[in-house]
């Protein structure tokens, strides 16, 4: 009797903890340590879109990117930077953004925080739009409705046009968002790593950023972009821009750990080689030469060791003299023929020339032989970039200059820039050099003939191009759409020319295959797009027709 009373009771006390269990089950599955999404402030989640849009602009502009630009080139782990050797390009992270940007947006309409929704609503329009100039068409208009069910599991792809255009009417709702008196907004400035809550500077971004993609679309829709360019810089007051450095849309890296910090910080590891593995590239290190650029010696740091060719020493000489590395007229011939690159022998500024070999390590006699080591006879970046933080190691979303140059080559079209295009060229060099500390220097380098204003949109492009350092991806796209500068790809390269677009990653074409596949559909193959129609140098619907960038 009591084995058998004591098992009704076993089995009674498991049956009401199976019962409890289950009835609770929905109320018990919340990690006690998390923030319950329905008591989230949007508040809370304005630093999260912002930084996490400010990684993937840094990741790209002052990576890869800049690889393709020609900024900097790598001698370790070189293949996706300096050869465009890529693969699996995924839009997963932007998509992340994009969730917390839309569930910011529905949490700040519904408390009826204007300011927060502006917020949210911007860096919708800023995500969206790199899908867009990265990818051409995209999820778009059936894009984060997942939770509405199954019929939005596998998303059209809109029209990368439309797309644009639903960037720029977004960043015009933000405006009308912005443009409220101070004083009526509920703002907590401790969660606003841009600007500390000042409402009149997000109004500046947001119409900056309704600029650049009007100024996109310049060249497949003129009327579109014109009227919309037009309404901006005729109404000053109602559409303000950015046009000082101090404006510029950028914060600072708080370099407390890896995550936090510069992507090339050295003081959280003890492998050096994500630093010295970037170097800066001859294209950009030969341009700021001949123009005596006070920004070179920011960027980068002067050659250790220089090399020295003495004609009259023996076959067999090599020695370190005086900090000179000596060697013999036979021993420079036998590098150059191996590696058909002459050595240079600058004695202050070496740049790694883009793409030149497989064996990029070996560059200018480098004695270690080793990927991402520190080569003496080439440029490192400057040292500033192995910290975490400082002054100049910020994460820039978007600048003066940029806008500056933006309005030049407006101007140059004949539409209203708000000024001349002189006047706004100028105002773009001097807003870059504020920003990396040398504006003191504006008199005598835009006296240069070759950095003064000559009436060409390749001398805009040119300077532009150079203000985007560390945001190499805006540069990136006004070479797609104006071919300038006309920066030719290394003879070590995957393709003879620049890449134009990221391909549709892996899940694309296992999980959405009819939509991916009806988007690859409507790119064009160029006589470069040897893997495949979804490739890095078919051209999407901004380039078609253009003959841009080649």
């Amino acid at each position: 009797m009591n084995i058998i009373k004591n098992t009704s009771y076993a089995a009674l006390l498991l049956l009401a903890i199976f019962t409890f269990s289950c009835k609770n089950l929905a109320e018990m599955n919340i990690n006690p340590n998390g923030v319950d999404p329905a008591n989230t402030s949007p508040n809370f989640l304005m630093a999260t879109v912002i930084t996490a849009t400010g990684g993937s602009v840094i990741n790209m502009g002052y990576g890869d990117i800049a690889g393709v630009m020609q900024h900097t080139q790598k001698d370790g782990w070189a293949g996706g930077h300096n050869r465009y050797d890529w693969s699996d390009q995924s839009w997963a992270g932007y998509y992340g953004i994009l969730r917390n940007a839309e569930e910011m947006l529905k949490k700040s309409k519904a408390a009826n925080l204007d300011f927060q929704a502006g917020v949210a609503m911007l860096f919708k329009a800023y995500n969206f739009g790199i899908i867009a100039d990265l990818w051409g068409d995209a999820p778009y208009s059936q894009a984060l409705k997942g939770e509405a069910g199954s019929a939005y599991f596998k998303p059209a792809f809109d029209a990368q046009k439309s797309i644009y255009l639903g960037v720029v009417a977004m960043l015009d709702s933000a405006n009308t968002l912005f443009s409220k008196e101070q004083s009526t907004y509920k703002i907590d400035p401790a969660q606003d790593v841009l600007y500390n809550g000042n409402v009149r500077q997000w109004q500046k971004f947001s119409n900056s950023l309704a600029l650049r993609y009007y100024l996109r679309i310049s060249t497949k829709e003129p009327a579109i972009a014109k009227a919309g360019i037009e309404k901006i810089t005729g109404d000053p007051i109602k559409y303000p821009l950015i046009l000082d450095a101090a404006d510029d849309a950028s914060y600072s890296f708080i370099g407390l750990s890896p995550s936090d910090s510069w992507p090339t910080a050295t003081q959280f590891s003890n492998d050096l080689s994500n630093f010295t593995r970037v170097k800066p590239c001859a294209t950009l290190v030969t341009k700021l030469q001949a123009l005596n650029d006070p920004r070179l010696n920011i960027w980068a740091a002067k050659v250790k060791t220089p090399l020295v060719v003495d004609q009259s020493k023996p076959a067999d000489y090599d020695e370190i003299v005086d900090g000179k590395r000596i060697i013999s007229k036979e021993i420079a011939n036998e590098f150059q023929s191996t590696y058909h690159v002459t050595l240079n022998l600058d004695p202050d500024y070496v740049g790694y020339p883009p793409a030149w070999s497989t064996f990029e390590f070996f560059y200018n006699l480098n004695p270690s032989l080793q990927q991402g080591s520190a080569n003496p006879h080439a440029s490192q970046l400057n040292d500033i970039y192995r910290a975490a933080s400082g002054p100049l190691l910020k994460v820039r979303l978007l600048s003066a200059a940029e806008i500056r140059f933006s309005l030049a080559e407006i101007a140059l079209k004949g539409w209203n820039a708000g000024g001349t295009a002189t006047a706004h060229y100028n105002a773009g060099v001097q807003a870059s050099l504020q920003t990396w500390s040398v504006g003191s220097s504006y008199d005598s380098y835009i006296a240069n003939s070759g950095v003064a204003y000559n009436g060409t949109l390749a001398r805009i492009m040119e300077q532009k191009w150079i203000a985007s350092w560390t945001a190499a991806t805006e540069s990136w796209m006004d070479y797609i759409r104006t071919g300038l500068p006309a920066i030719q790809s290394g003879p070590s390269a995957k393709r003879s020319v620049l890449p134009v677009r990221f391909t549709y990653g892996n899940n694309e074409k296992l999980y959405n295959p009819e939509n991916s596949n009806t988007a690859i559909g409507k790119l064009q193959s160029t006589a470069f797009s040897t893997d495949g129609q979804n490739s890095n140098w078919s051209k999407n619907w901004l380039q078609q027709g253009t003959g841009k960038p080649w």
